[in-house]
C-alpha cells in the first residue's frame, strides 16, 4: 500500500484593506473556495483509493519528510517549493494547481485589479484530472522527472536547503550596492577569468526557474531538465569590457565561486522566506551537484 503526503496550502491571507472595492473582495472570496473545494475533491479521491495519507498544512513542516511513498502539494508552485525543501532525491512529488488563472477572468479586471489566481508551471494535475494523473502513478503508467537544485556553500560549509527555483544573494537593502567578485570553477582550477562587480546582486537559477525571475530580468528559458545552471548580475554598475561576463551558464560540472565584498549579505533562497547571512570576505560557491527532486511534470514541459 502506498502512503501519501497531502501537504496544503493554507487558507488564510491577509485581510484586505478597509474600504475594498466589492469585486475584489468577490474575487478573494471565490478563490478561497475554490481553493477549499479542491482540497476536498482531492481528498474524496484518496479516501476512495488503496493508499495510506494524512493531509498536513504546509506552515507545519519543520522536518525532512520521510516514510511516504509520494508528496502531494494542494495549492501552487510556491507550495511545491516549500515541500521541495524538506525532501532529498528519493520520494517523487506530485503538484495539484487548487486555482488556475482565468484568463477571461483576467481580461475582463485587467483594468481595475490583478485577477491572476495561482500560478501552476511545475504543477502536473488540477482537480479536473488529478484522479487520472494519480492513477497513472499509483499504476507506474507516470515516472517523476529528474529537476536540478542548486547547492550552496558558504567557507566550504554547505547551507542545508537547495534551491529549486533560484538564488539570490544581494545586500539586505535592495537600494545599498553590492560588491563582490566571481570566477567559474572547473575541477577545482580556474575556468574564467576574475569578474569584479558592483551590482545589486547576483542571481542563479536552475532549468525549472529559468522562467521565473531569471527570465523577468532578461535571461532565457532553458529546457526544463538542464542540468546547467544559469547566471546573472544585476543591474551591474560600468560593466565595461567583461560585459560579456555578466550573464551566462554555469556547466553542470562547474562551480561559480564568489567572493564576497560588503559588510552584510544576504542569500535568499526561493524568495525571501529561507535566507542565511554573509559578511565581507565570505566565499559562497554554487553549483547543480546537489540532489535532485523527482517531480511529475506537466506534459506539455517535456
Amino acid at each position: 500500500m502506498k502512503r501519501l503526503l497531502l501537504l496544503l496550502k493554507p487558507f488564510s491571507v491577509s485581510a484586505p484593506p478597509p474600504h475594498t472595492h466589492p469585486q475584489i473582495l468577490h474575487f478573494l472570496d471565490s478563490r478561497r473556495k475554490v481553493h477549499h473545494d479542491t482540497i476536498n475533491f482531492c481528498e474524496a479521491i484518496l479516501k476512495k483509493k488503496s493508499v495510506e495519507w494524512k493531509a498536513v498544512p504546509r506552515n507545519n513542516l519543520s522536518q525532512p519528510i520521510n516514510e511516504v511513498d509520494l508528496v502531494v502539494t494542494v495549492g501552487g508552485d510556491g507550495t511545491l517549493l516549500q515541500a521541495s525543501h524538506f525532501m532529498d532525491d528519493k520520494i517523487p512529488v506530485l503538484g495539484v494547481n487548487s486555482d488556475p488563472t482565468r484568463i477571461d477572468e483576467v481580461e475582463q479586471f485587467s483594468s481595475e485589479f490583478d485577477a491572476s489566481r495561482s500560478t501552476g508551471h511545475l504543477c502536473a494535475a488540477t482537480a479536473e484530472n488529478f484522479e487520472q494523473v494519480l492513477d497513472g502513478i499509483l499504476e507506474d503508467q507516470i515516472v517523476p522527472s529528474k529537476l536540478t537544485r542548486i547547492k550552496i556553500s558558504v567557507n566550504a560549509g554547505d547551507l542545508s536547503t537547495y534551491a529549486l527555483n533560484d538564488i539570490l544573494v544581494a545586500h539586505p537593502c535592495p537600494a545599498a550596492l553590492s560588491r563582490f567578485s566571481f570566477r567559474i570553477m572547473k575541477d577545482g582550477q580556474p575556468g574564467s577569468r576574475l569578474v569584479n562587480c558592483r551590482s545589486s546582486g547576483l542571481r542563479v537559477s536552475t532549468a525549472a526557474g529559468s522562467t521565473a525571475a531569471m527570465l523577468s530580468a532578461g535571461g532565457f528559458p532553458m529546457p526544463i531538465l538542464s542540468q546547467d545552471l544559469q547566471y546573472m548580475v544585476r543591474e551591474p554598475i560600468s560593466p565595461g569590457a567583461v560585459s560579456d561576463s555578466m550573464h551566462g551558464l554555469i556547466k553542470d560540472d562547474d562551480t561559480l565561486n564568489t567572493n564576497w565584498s560588503c559588510g552584510k549579505g544576504v542569500i535568499y533562497i526561493d524568495g525571501s522566506h529561507i535566507n542565511y547571512t554573509v559578511e565581507d570576505g565570505d566565499i559562497i560557491e554554487i553549483s547543480s551537484k546537489a540532489p535532485s527532486l523527482k517531480v511529475f511534470l506537466p506534459d506539455h514541459l517535456l
